[in-house]
Order: C-alpha cells, then structure tokens, then sequence
C-alpha cells in the first residue's frame, strides 16, 4: 500500500520551455560571443530560454524602429528632391513613371544641380514640369512649371563650336532675395544644361540646328501649366557687348566677363533683368528688386559693377571699360538709380564739407562722381606724364626765380627758345587788343 501511495503522488508541474534560437541569433548577430553565452546559458539551464527570447525580441523591436524612421526620412527626401522648391505633391507626380513624358531629350548634358548627362523629358499637363532621368529610368532631379521663375537661352561664351545653356532659375532661388524660412534649410538650385548645335552629318535638312525647337517645346508646357512665362533669349536692342567674340570672328557677343570674389562668370542684361552665370552661385536680378546700380573702382581698363538690392549689395569687379557706354545705356534705359553719388561712396574726396547734412564739394557747383572722379584722376595723370615729357633738361640746376627779373638771360620765364623779347611783345599785343575791344 506504501508503494501504491507513493508512486501515485503528484508529480510537480512541468515549465515549459519556450525557444527562441532565430531571434536570439538575430539579435545577437553583431556580437558572435555574448550569442555563445546566451546558448551555453539556455543549455544549463532550458527554463531561462523564454527570458533571453524575450530579451532578443525586445532589442530586435528597438533596433527596427531607426531603420523604419530611416527608411521614411528617405522616401521623403526622394520626394523632396524630385522639386527644387520641395514641393511633395507636384514631385511625386513628376517621379512617378506612370507620367508619360511628352517630350524626351536623351544625352543632355546637365552641370546644375549634378554635372552629368541625363536625359530631359518635359511634361505639357497643368501640373507637369521639366525633369532630368537617369540611365536606370529614375528621376534625378525636376521642378513643376508653376515654381519656375525665369527661363533663359543663352549662348556659351569662349567656345569654338556652337553651344547654348538654359537657365531655369526657380521661384525664391534666384540666389538674391531672401528665402523663406521653411526653405531655408535646403534653397531651391537653379537647372542649368547645355544645347550643342548641330554640325555636319548631324544637320536635318529643313530643320532649325539652334535651340529654338527646345525653346519652343519648354514654352508650350509653360503656357499648359498656366504660367505666361516664355524663354528669355540675348537681344542687341537690350544689350550686344562692344568685345567681340573671340572664338567665333563677326558674332555678336551678348556677355561681359566678371569677377565675383574669386570666382570668374558671365554678366547677361537681358529685357527681364541681369543674370550671372554659369557657376555657382548663380544670381538672377529682377528688375523689381534692383534697388541701385553703382560703378566703382573705374580705371583706365577695367571698372566695377554694384548691384545693390533691398536684402544686400553685391559687387562684380574687373569688367572691361569698353562695355562701360553699353552698360550704363542700360541702366538708364529700365530706370535703375546710379547709385554712384551716393554718400557712402564718395571716399576719399579732398575739399569735402559735410555742413547742413548735406555733402558738397567745394569749388563745383555739382557732386563729383566716383567715375567722374576717376576719369579726372586718370586725366590728370595723362597731363602729367605729357608735362614730364616735355620738361626741358636744359632748365635743371636753376632754382625758382632765376632768370626771371633779367632780360638779358636766355631761357628766362621758363619758355622753349628763351626769347624774352620776343614773349613781352605777344603780351603788349594782347594788351592793346583788350584796351580797344
């Protein structure tokens, strides 16, 4: 009866062993020997294996939350970049394949925002745009047409075969005014590409070789977007530069080469404003923004241009003085003040009273100019390289006055010849004129 009793009695409960060796494996994938020691304490002991499941399950839940932001970060900034202004709901439509393109342009080569070819696909609906794709079909990088600003088709200058770039400067990335503050972390870029003519065997017979049918084409997708804008071409009734070309003898040059900083570009004063271009930055002046234009720093080769505007002033050095006529027809012609009198600019001036807040120059009836000023500096400076030319070295080694109280001395007074006599006669001369008149 014991060993009945005994063997009948209840056994204890049995714990249930739970594993997990996929999710501690994951887990612990990074570190190969806490993995060991997680395994080598499971096999000690079966009963904690549902604690280190838990454990793994845990870090595997903290770990997929930063991937998954990560991955949303990234879908958004695809989105983002597909427009220069950041405009999600127009650049997922233009990333989006199912939107035909409605013109394509293979082999264009693009040097902003990327230095690359790609291929140029234009979208003509309301909500289309420009967009530039890769070689694998996805899109580098687009604006819709409602965010473009201004269009331009310029020609390249310095180069031996035919080349013209457009400029797509986009709203608030003209790279002057300021941005607003929910793009100021990341401005719209300017759309910079070039068009190279067709030459030789690449001619179509009845077919335009210029970049006029690519003008054409982005305006028609400006006009269905419901923009008004159009393509600014150079004209010579605007602006024609007075150096030629030098790549290309008798072609009208429409560019003046300047400085900004460091950096060397292109000025171009078209009928909507001033561009420089084609490095970065770009920086397109719209009329309505130009508060003043100035010239500085006029010397006998080379001047200054200041373009000032309601936010800053930015300065373009070492134009060539020979542009200065066509450049400052310019100005005048679309009303933009000149600058140059204004007061901070008149330094250095000799002679100057600032009596009454106003500034005058005494001895003129009018303010002098910093171009004025230098061109008389430079003309004062001919005068004198003309006076030492000349100087006669015979009159070296007499002092102030010799010569002068003696009628006998030769070379008296300081006149080429030193005929004294013959001087005292022009003056009696000119005495008894004025004593009849």
């Amino acid at each position: 009866m014991a060993f009945t009793a005994l063997n009948n009695k209840p056994s204890a409960p049995v714990v249930p062993i739970h594993t997990h060796p996929q999710e501690i494996d994951v887990a612990f994938a990074s570190k190969p020997e806490l993995r060991k020691r997680v395994h080598a304490a499971i096999d000690q002991n079966p009963a904690q294996s549902s604690l280190f499941g838990d454990i793994s399950t845990y870090i595997l839940n903290q770990t997929s939350q930063p991937a998954a932001e990560a991955a949303a970060k990234k879908r958004k900034l695809e989105d983002t970049r597909s427009t220069p202004n950041g405009a999600p709901a127009a650049g997922s439509r233009l990333r989006s394949s199912a939107a035909k393109a409605w013109r394509t342009y293979p082999g264009i080569s693009f040097s902003i925002p990327q230095r690359k070819k790609f291929t140029l696909e234009l979208l003509d609906s309301k909500d289309g745009g420009i967009r530039a794709v890769g070689a694998d079909g996805r899109v580098e990088f687009a604006i819709a047409c409602k965010d473009v600003d201004q269009v331009f088709c310029l020609p390249v200058p310095e180069k031996a075969k035919k080349q013209h770039n457009f400029v797509i400067i986009p709203v608030h990335g003209d790279g002057v005014a300021p941005v607003p503050d929910e793009l100021k972390g990341s401005p719209p870029e300017p759309i910079v590409w070039t068009f190279e003519e067709a030459t030789g065997k690449n001619v179509v017979e009845g077919e335009d070789p210029g970049p006029g049918h690519m003008a054409e084409a982005i305006h028609h997708c400006l006009i269905q977007a419901g923009t008004g804008k159009d393509v600014t071409f150079p004209d010579a009734d605007e602006f024609a530069s007075a150096v030629p070309e030098s790549h290309r003898k008798g072609e009208t040059a429409y560019h003046v080469k300047a400085h900004r900083g460091s950096k060397e570009g292109y000025l171009f004063f078209t009928a909507v404003g001033i561009l420089y271009a084609f490095k970065k930055p770009l920086a397109f002046f719209d009329f309505a923004a130009i508060t003043s234009v100035s010239y500085t720093a006029v010397l006998r080769n080379t001047f200054n241009l200041n373009i000032t505007t309601f936010s800053q002033e930015i300065e373009f050095g070492m134009l060539d003085q020979a542009n200065f006529a066509a450049i400052n027809e310019y100005v005048q012609k679309h009303g933009l003040q000149d600058a140059s009198l204004a007061a901070d600019r008149r330094a250095k001036k000799l002679n100057v009273n600032k009596a009454g807040g106003a500034v005058e120059v005494e001895g003129e009836g009018e303010e002098e100019s910093e171009l004025q000023k230098a061109e008389r500096e430079l003309q004062d400076q001919e005068d004198d390289e003309e006076e030492d030319d000349d100087f006669d070295p015979g009159s070296e080694g007499e002092s102030e006055g010799e010569g002068s109280g003696s009628e006998d001395e030769e070379g008296s007074g300081g006149y080429e010849g030193g005929d004294t006599a013959e001087v005292e006669q022009e003056y009696d001369e000119a005495d008894r004129d004025e004593m009849e008149q």
